[in-house]
């Protein structure tokens, strides 16, 4: 299986929807994710696999040196296979060659694994407050 990855890579608002629907679960109809894009990140991953939208994260960042992950997204026919690991990678990569020194990640307590032993992040105390 050959899997490209692309920084800042075309998007298009209906595949990315509907890669989000399925990894999220909830009904596709977001739209405007290229709008938001452009507007609130220093960059995105896309994964494709024979032109087809398989895997996204979104790189938000605080025009400073801190960048957040969000977003992390591999359609359910591709995961356990190291596309998750991939994006991350790339976009530690492209945050480091922006300037950042820190790449932020929250998550859910299933996704343990995959954030810390695959990606090789470290936990941290942090908050978090529902508004």
């Amino acid at each position: 299986m050959t899997i490209t990855y692309e920084w800042r890579g075309e998007v298009e608002d209906a595949a990315l929807d509907a890669l989000h629907a399925g990894g999220f679960g909830y009904p596709a109809g977001r739209g405007e994710w290229r709008e938001r894009l452009l507007r609130h990140s220093l960059g995105w991953v896309c994964a494709r696999r024979d032109g087809r939208l398989v895997g996204f994260v979104n790189v938000a960042w605080d025009g400073g040196v801190h960048a957040f992950l969000l977003d992390t997204v591999v359609a359910p026919d591709h995961r356990s296979h190291g596309v998750g690991a991939e994006l991350v990678a790339t976009a530690a990569r492209q945050a480091r060659a922006a300037g950042c020194a820190w790449l932020h990640v929250d998550y859910e307590a299933g996704l343990r694994p995959f954030y810390i032993d695959a990606c090789g992040f470290r936990e941290t105390a942090a908050g978090l407050l529902a508004l």
